[in-house]
């Protein structure tokens, strides 16, 4: 019975877990065709449009409505860009909840501990690139030339690439199972499964946090880019030769910040 009903979850798991993630880009892509775009850029909210009204009416409105809507923008990012690399995980959790009747809940709990670290990561980043944008505007000279910062994102995220933190993260990611076997006593399932997402999430973040870095030079709301970094992280974690492709990225990523810096120093 075990052996037919192995088949029958994996063709519910994957077409659950596909429209989880096309629902995710639906959305994105629904949300940067709309008036509000441009929140999708977490730029100044409270200038123009619908939400001056509401950041008026509620205490510390000017704060929370922009951060609530950096939350439901990066969450989205989130599930769009990194639940597809999430498979190897999903998948062995799949067999292991296998005839469950609380398997739903018991997923549900392992998605949003993992989501909730790359939240975390995702306050921290916002937070970090408020702190960079006000302390350049505070100095007229720096304002005017941002490019040495996106230089310097870009060249770090490339050489994250060789480091051993990257691939010690990137092999637990690409082979779950050791911390799936510590984690995973079947007691206290519900506590047990969100922390296993929260681990996942650590060992994710830790290997794709640089890359992800990327998006604040190129634009968070840029769809075109989340797709590139998205598939580019699917790869390494799910594909046998994943790995063996994190290196010439490292060296892409380094060539187009010295190209940055060449073409802005030279004036070409």
């Amino acid at each position: 019975m075990a052996a037919m009903a192995a088949p029958t979850a994996r063709r519910v798991f994957v077409p659950v877990l596909g429209l989880l993630v096309a629902g995710a880009w639906l959305a994105l892509w629904a949300w940067s065709l709309s008036p509000y775009a441009r929140y999708l850029d977490h730029g100044d909210l409270t200038v123009a449009g619908p939400l001056v009204d509401i950041c008026r009416s509620i205490p510390g409105g000017s704060f929370i409505v922009p951060a609530a809507l950096s939350g439901a923008a990066w969450v989205l990012m989130c599930a769009a860009m990194m639940l597809p690399t999430t498979a190897p995980l999903f998948g062995l959790f799949d067999r292991l909840t296998l005839g469950r009747s609380d398997r739903v809940l018991l997923f549900a709990l392992l998605a949003l501990g993992y989501v909730s670290v790359w939240a975390a990561f995702g306050v921290a980043a916002h937070a970090a690139h408020a702190a960079l944008l006000a302390g350049a505007g505070a100095v007229p000279a720096v304002a005017a030339r941002g490019w040495p910062a996106g230089a310097a994102i870009i060249a770090l995220a490339g050489a994250f690439q060789f480091s051993p933190l990257k691939y010690r993260c990137l092999e637990k990611c690409r082979t779950p199972l050791s911390f799936v076997m510590q984690y995973w006593r079947g007691r206290a399932e519900a506590a047990q499964a969100f922390r296993l997402g929260v681990h996942h999430g650590i060992f994710c973040v830790g290997c794709c946090w640089a890359l992800m870095l990327l998006m604040f030079v190129v634009g968070s709301g840029n769809l075109g880019w989340m797709l590139a970094l998205a598939a580019v992280m699917a790869v390494e974690k799910n594909l046998p030769w994943g790995r063996r492709m994190s290196a010439p990225l490292g060296f892409a990523l380094l060539a187009w910040a010295a190209l940055l810096v060449a073409v802005n120093l030279t004036g070409y």
